[in-house]
This record gives C-alpha cells, sequence and structure tokens, in this order.
C-alpha cells in the first residue's frame, strides 16, 4: 500500500498549481501557493515531504527559494520546474548543484508527473526506514557499552596492602576486552585480564560470562585454574569460533605469591623492587569450545614488597610493536622507566600507545591492570 506525502507546489500561475493537484491530490496531500514567501510560511506549518516549485518567480526565485526550503527543512525533497526555454543547460546545473531530485519542463505529461513524484517518494521511504534502522542500532550499540561499561570494577583501590589500578578504552566498535577484581580478605586478592575475539554485540556479550565465571569462583576460593575451566564450561553457546585469552591470578599478601593461570594470553611483566623483569608466561590453551578436555597448569610466582605486576591486552603490546614485532619489549621498557608504580604508570602508557596512532583510531581495545605491593 502507497503511503501520502506531503507535497507543497509553488506557482505563480494559478492554473499550473491547480494542474499538478488535479494529478497528485488522489493519492496525496497537496498544498499549493502562488507566492515564494506564502510557501515559506506555509512549509513551516505543513513541513512537506516533496516541494514541487517554478523556476520563475516574481518575489524568489525557485532557485533562492529551494536553498531556504533546504535549509530550513534538510530533508526535504524538490522538483524544479520550468517552462522557459532559455539556457536550460544552466537551469539544469543549478538544480543539481541545489540537490534537486529532478528538474523538468512544462508542460509536463501527466504519467511522467505521477511516476516522478512515486518515485521521488518511495526513495524517501526507504531513506526514512534506513534512518530509523540506524538509529535503532546505534541505541543498541550504546546500550551494549553501557553495559560492557558496567562490567568494569573501580579505576583505583587498595585492598589491604595491594594498590590496583585499571584503565579500560574501546576502540570505535564494541570490544571485548574485560580486566577485574575482587578482595578474598586474609590478605588475598584475585585479578583478571581477558580479551574475546573478535569485535561486536557477540564479543561484548562474552564479556559478560567471562565476568560471570569469574565472580562466580567464590566457592572455589577463586583458584584460577577453577575459574579457567568454569569459563570453559559455559562457552558452549557461543560457537566454536569464539575465544578467550587470559590471565587469572590471586595474589597471597601474606605468604608473598602471585598464583596464576595464563590460558593463551599475553604474558603478564613482574617487575621486582630490584629492577628485574619477570613473565607471567601461557601456560595452556586459549579457552574455547573447540578444544574438547583442556588443561590449563596452574603456576606460581614470588611477589613481595614493591614489586608491581603488570596485566594488558593485545591492543597495547601491537599498537607499541615495530617492525621487529617486539611490542611486549617495548611495553617492558617503557615501564621501566616510569617512577609510578599506581595509575599515573597506566596513564602514561596509553598516551604513549595514542601517540603511536598519531591520530588515527585505535584498531583494538586498550586495558590495563597493575598491582603493587606496598
Amino acid at each position: 500500500m502507497k503511503r501520502p506525502a506531503r507535497i507543497l507546489v509553488v506557482d505563480d500561475e494559478p492554473g499550473m498549481v491547480r494542474a499538478v493537484e488535479r494529478v497528485l491530490s488522489g493519492l496525496h496531500e497537496v498544498v499549493g501557493s502562488h507566492s515564494s514567501t506564502e510557501a515559506l510560511a506555509i512549509a513551516r506549518q505543513f513541513d512537506p515531504d516533496l516541494v514541487i516549485l517554478d523556476v520563475r518567480m516574481p518575489e524568489i526565485d525557485g532557485f533562492e527559494l529551494m536553498a531556504r526550503m533546504k535549509a530550513a527543512h534538510p530533508g526535504v525533497d524538490i522538483i524544479v520546474m520550468t517552462g522557459s526555454l532559455d539556457d536550460l543547460d544552466q537551469k539544469l546545473i543549478r538544480a543539481i548543484r541545489g540537490r534537486a531530485f529532478y528538474f523538468i519542463q512544462k508542460p509536463f505529461d501527466r504519467e511522467v508527473l505521477q511516476t516522478l513524484v512515486e518515485r521521488c517518494i518511495e526513495l524517501r521511504w526507504r531513506r526514512l526506514e534506513s534512518r530509523h534502522h540506524v538509529d535503532r542500532l546505534e541505541r543498541e550499540l550504546a546500550d551494549a557499552r553501557a553495559f560492557q561499561q558496567g562490567l568494569l570494577p573501580l579505576p583505583e583501590m587498595v585492598i589491604d596492602d595491594l594498590a590496583v589500578s585499571c584503565r579500560y578504552e574501546s576502540c570505535a566498535e564494541l570490544g571485548g576486552d574485560l580486566c577485574d577484581y575482587v578482595s578474598l580478605g586474609s590478605g588475598r586478592v584475585a585479578l583478571l585480564m581477558a580479551d574475546v575475539m573478535g569485535h561486536g554485540v557477540s564479543a561484548a556479550m562474552l564479556t559478560g560470562v567471562v565476568k560471570s565465571a569469574f565472580r562466580a569462583s567464590n566457592p572455589d576460593g577463586y583458584e584460577p585454574r577453577a575459574m579457567v575451566h568454569r569459563l570453559w564450561n559455559n562457552m558452549d553457546a557461543f560457537g566454536s569460533e569464539r575465544f578467550v585469552t587470559l590471565i587469572a591470578a590471586v595474589v597471597s599478601l601474606n605468604e608473598r605469591r602471585v598464583d596464576y593461570v595464563n590460558a593463551g594470553h599475553p604474558s603478564g611483566l613482574l617487575f621486582s623492587k630490584g629492577g628485574g623483569v619477570s613473565l607471567l608466561a601461557s601456560s595452556g590453551p586459549l579457552v574455547s569450545p573447540a578444544f574438547p578436555g583442556c588443561t590449563w597448569e596452574q603456576r606460581s610466582v614470588s611477589f613481595e614488597p614493591g614489586d608491581l605486576l603488570f596485566l594488558y591486552t593485545d591492543g597495547v603490546s601491537d599498537a607499541l610493536a615495530g617492525q621487529d614485532d617486539l611490542g611486549d619489549e617495548a611495553l617492558a621498557q617503557m615501564i621501566q622507566r616510569q617512577a609510578n608504580r599506581d595509575g599515573a604508570l597506566l596513564d602514561s602508557v596509553l598516551a604513549g600507545v595514542r601517540e603511536r596512532f598519531g591520530g588515527r583510531p585505535q584498531p583494538d581495545d586498550l586495558t590495563l591492570l597493575t598491582a603493587a605491593m606496598r
């Protein structure tokens, strides 16, 4: 079923206005005007979808009227008419430059006008439907971003004698990075750094599954290996094409130890007070339903007062990688040059990463977390 449109006809010849009204009024709501200034006033109330106007008007010519109509009503379509044979090419050029939908000569054929208007209105409805679809997608994307932001912890927290800081910057697309931490009491703190493969709503939804698996680890005392297995058991719904890399760790301040599992994630960096650097290297494959019966090794490293644990996603190291592809080494060197061991360190690293982009949009999320023992 064809939808009616609001059409404004502007011509100083009353007979021409009546002729257009007779052709179009059966299917559309048509209002006529013999004056350019009157037409502008009518348009403010009528809000036309389409304006059919004559080039030769005594007060304001048709091209100026078209410009004013489009300025006041940015979405309106314009069909320009002329009964003069003088300078037709120049008039056509002006109509095209003024973004008119079409340019026709008077007298016009009834069927030609009907067909032209129908095509114009059909394309208009398609544009509006496309715009509404894009608006809906943008609202859903904003909701998904808000959901993802809600998964993140506070950027700064001191738990017992452990100072934890984290930062997250998303790329233009909806990403799949996640970091989290939770106090376990008795000088123990659980940490998580995870990266879901790909971008989009599905990746963002999977970050919620990762967070749930982490926060549901209380019965296991947040044991890293148990947490990874719990996540793996909950990934079937996402299919074998999805996977997660992560580091799950528990810092035990009293025992001065970090227990961790690295499931295919970039190595965590452990900076000692004396200046040395050790790696929390991979201890098992990435987490994916495509790998049945996977096992992950849980490892332990010492963690002394003054030490710094630095976790990050590959968006950070990839941004720092040069032709030699040594982004992890460049990151370690950048951190060693910093005196800060808190959020200021993370802000400095992010500033260095942004400098590498040189103003270009970042292609991946940037997520960092530090834990420093006082």
